[in-house]
């Protein structure tokens, strides 16, 4: 295998950088053929693990379509959680999101699904941005282990993990510790 990703010490890798490549741009096509176009699609990574991955499905989509631009940007759902009084409140970081979400279709990006409290916080602070069209969300990583009702529209891979088990998804790779 190639390099384990930096700050993953004594994990094990399960995909490489070529690997998570391949399934950026698989992820690009399905967005745009889910879609049946790319009017009106925006991607919002979520702070920290999904904005690389929203940038990059962005550059994708543009690879993939030269003609097309989709407009990406960064949300913070640090202060939306359900469990900020079982655990610090760290904001990851402020909410960029340069464009109307208004009548939008909001492709949600994160590096890894677990619980779904995520996501579910996400959908929380895109409302006090605008009421989207439609809401999608796409990972490099689900791992299982849903504690809400929530599915994925787009998937990397598939990695099913136990509870203990932490995994951490770069550009270079993923791994599991």
């Amino acid at each position: 295998m190639s390099e384990v990703p930096a700050g993953t010490n004594g994990a094990k890798q399960v995909l490489g950088a070529d690997d998570v490549r391949r399934a950026i741009t698989r992820m690009a096509h399905e967005i745009i053929e889910r879609n049946r176009g790319l009017d009106g699609v925006v991607l919002l990574g979520v702070q920290r693990g999904g904005v690389w991955l929203a940038e990059a499905l962005a550059a994708s989509i543009g690879d993939i379509d030269r003609e097309a631009h989709v407009p990406w940007g960064s949300l913070d759902v640090s202060l939306y959680r359900d469990d900020i009084g079982l655990r610090p409140v760290s904001p990851g970081a402020v909410s960029e999101i340069p464009f109307d979400l208004g009548g939008a279709t909001v492709v949600i990006v994160d590096d890894v699904l677990y619980t779904g409290r995520t996501v579910r916080a996400a959908f929380d602070a895109i409302g006090d941005y605008g009421r989207p069209e439609m809401m999608q969300l796409a990972v490099m990583v689900d791992r299982g282990h849903r504690q809400l009702p929530i599915r994925p529209d787009f998937v990397g891979r598939n990695l099913p993990t136990s509870t203990d088990e932490v995994v951490v998804v770069t550009e270079t790779g993923v791994a599991i510790s």
